[in-house]
């Protein structure tokens, strides 16, 4: 999960020098580290594959040298303690503004954010108010652009294996780039790339092509999110989309390490209640991903989107899925795993601490206790009460 925790390359950040550039330092590795344990996959927050594909500050891509550096460790940290990492190819898309990369916003198509009052996460550098998307529309990206953009995610694929990752695993979802092809609300194109179902499919499926070509299926997925809203992914035509991509995929990449998607009644910001509101207004009502599953056959499929200590039991056993993944209840407990084997109860996540960067990076990201910790500070307590 995105927690923009990097160092900045460019420390003395000024509104004429901004800076654009995060690696990851010691307390990135720290955090995953804090989080492995033998034999547990993990997948890294969003790494931008090139500067026009940041979404945030504080995040840190792989396409400098110190990035690589900076990653490097956090991967060494990670197999140390018997883990597996793989690094998640992030392009923000139109998702961005050009105060946060230097340059113009991208997309499928120049589709301008249909919200007047939808602001950017961040202030930036020497602004004192939020900045509207509406006003910054993203230019439509040109087929030798789209050519060049693949090569970005190349690029960072090869380098993250080169450094250690354990695979890499495409964001398809959350109404970023490759979502934004897909979507018939933002991808108003008429060539190759639009104007279809098929062809609104054309950018991920070669986007995968080439990466499979780069790294190898076997070290490769993506995570899709067919009935999402997040960044105004509110495309039409979802079913025949996403079943022919997923189609077309399991066709062309019979051996993709796995694919993963999040529940369709799980959604970034509203209530589980608003979204079935939601799928109900779309004829949805009660959709699951079992037809995605079964299009998939055996390739390992993972589930993400409000599983918990309560959610969890069973649902492996069944053979629905075949792992499930855990982000914000990760975020509070370092040690996950250890408390769902134990029955231990799970630490509540502060949400205001997820999104950097802070003053203070340490708070709410590598001070959370483990449960063997918090336990031993009550016997300490417990102690000091009666020496009074």
């Amino acid at each position: 999960m995105t927690r923009n925790r990097g160092v900045p390359l460019n420390p003395q950040s000024t509104p004429e020098n901004p800076n654009r550039v995060w690696y990851p330092g010691d307390l990135m590795a720290t955090y995953y580290s804090q989080r492995a344990t033998k034999g547990g996959l993990m997948i890294t927050e969003g790494v931008p594959v090139s500067l026009e594909a940041n979404g945030m500050p504080g995040v840190c891509g792989l396409f400098t040298p110190e990035q690589a550096a900076g990653w490097k460790k956090v991967v060494d940290a990670v197999h140390e303690k018997g883990g597996y990492l793989y690094c998640q190819l992030w392009h923000a898309g139109r998702a961005t503004i050009p105060q946060m990369t230097g340059r113009p916003a991208v997309s499928a198509s120049a589709t301008v954010w249909d919200s007047s009052t939808e602001c950017y996460s961040h202030v930036p550098v020497g602004y004192k108010e939020p900045v509207r998307y509406a006003d910054h529309p993203p230019i439509e990206l040109s087929i030798p652009h789209i050519q060049s953009t693949i090569g970005d995610y190349c690029n960072v694929a090869r380098t993250a294996l080169d450094i250690g990752f354990d695979g890499v695993e495409v964001v398809g979802h959350n109404g970023y780039l490759p979502e934004q092809f897909l979507s018939s609300s933002i991808n108003k194109r008429t060539d190759e790339y639009g104007g279809t179902v098929e062809k609104r499919c054309t950018f991920v499926l070669e986007l995968m092509d080439e990466l499979a070509k780069t790294v190898g299926e076997e070290n490769l997925a993506i995570r899709l999110t067919p009935f999402g809203l997040f960044n105004q992914a509110r495309g039409e035509q979802r079913v025949e989309t996403w079943s022919y991509l997923c189609t077309s995929l399991t066709k062309q990449h019979p051996r993709l390490s796995y694919i993963s998607f999040i529940e369709p009644t799980h959604e970034q910001y509203f209530s589980e209640a608003e979204k079935k509101s939601y799928l109900r207004s779309w004829g949805m009502d009660g959709v699951t991903l079992e037809a995605f599953r079964a299009i998939f056959g055996q390739t390992p499929f993972f589930s993400a989107g409000g599983w918990d200590d309560k959610t969890s039991w069973g649902v492996l056993e069944s053979g629905q899925y075949d792992a499930l993944l855990y982000a914000r209840l990760f975020a509070s407990n370092p040690d996950l795993v250890h408390r769902l084997k134990q029955g231990l109860p799970l630490a509540k996540f502060e949400q205001q601490r997820f999104f950097g960067p802070f003053e203070d990076n340490v708070q709410g990201y590598i001070d959370y206790p483990t449960a063997k910790e918090q336990s031993l500070e009550k016997q300490v307590q417990r102690e000091r009460l009666i020496i009074r």
